[in-house]
Order: structure tokens, then sequence, then C-alpha cells
């Protein structure tokens, strides 16, 4: 399966962990999000959902955040918590598949097509 793909042929996601480095896309993020709330189960991948189902976990995510005026700095200490080792995990594990914070969004990063850069 090409990488930088988050859903199949048949219009299926493809999985936080099956997607870009990890789950480092909008949809990676309204998952992990999904977690910190516990909308749905840290097991839960969402691997095979339909974008109808993806939009209705982002509105609910969207509700919970506005809770907290969308600012990790104002979520109780056990939501914080959890969103700090969500989060931190899933940084982890992407930089172990080669992502670069800010790469997908600024292409003057790599100098070039094909970018090798220096670890």
């Amino acid at each position: 399966m090409d990488a930088r793909k988050s859903f199949t042929r048949d219009r299926r996601y493809v999985g936080v962990h099956n997607d870009l480095h990890g789950g480092m896309t909008p949809i990676g993020g309204v998952i992990k999000d999904a977690w910190v709330f516990g909308l749905i189960p840290e097991t839960e991948t969402c691997e095979g959902w339909q974008l109808a189902q993806i939009q209705m976990l982002h509105d609910r995510v969207g509700a919970e955040w506005d809770k907290y005026g969308l600012l990790v700095s104002r979520l109780p200490a056990e939501l914080r918590e959890r969103h700090d080792r969500i989060h931190a995990a899933a940084i982890e594990r992407a930089r172990e598949l080669g992502w670069v914070p800010g790469l997908e969004v600024d292409s003057e990063m790599t100098g070039g097509d094909d970018p090798v850069l220096p670890r």
C-alpha cells in the first residue's frame, strides 16, 4: 500500500497506524484526540471506516475540544496526561518512520524533490 494514501480504493480509511507516518495527518490527529477524550478505545485504529464515520468522529472530537477552548493547557490533569502520552508516542513512532515536522506543508525545507535530510 502506498503510504501516502489515507483511503483505499473503496474509500475506506487505512487506519491510523497505516496512514502517512503512522497517522501524522489531520485524520490521524482526530483519532488520537478521540482516544484522549475516551470517545473510542485506544485499540480502535478506525481501519475500514468510511469517510462519514470519520466526519462524525471529527465532530464529536471538536465538541470536546470546544469545552476547553481548544487548548491543551485547559484540559483536566487526567486528560492532559493522556494527551501528552498519546501524542508523544505518536511523534516518536512518526520520527522512526521518517516524519519531519513541517515538511508536508513547506516544500522549501527539502531543497529538492526527493530530500535526503540529515538527522
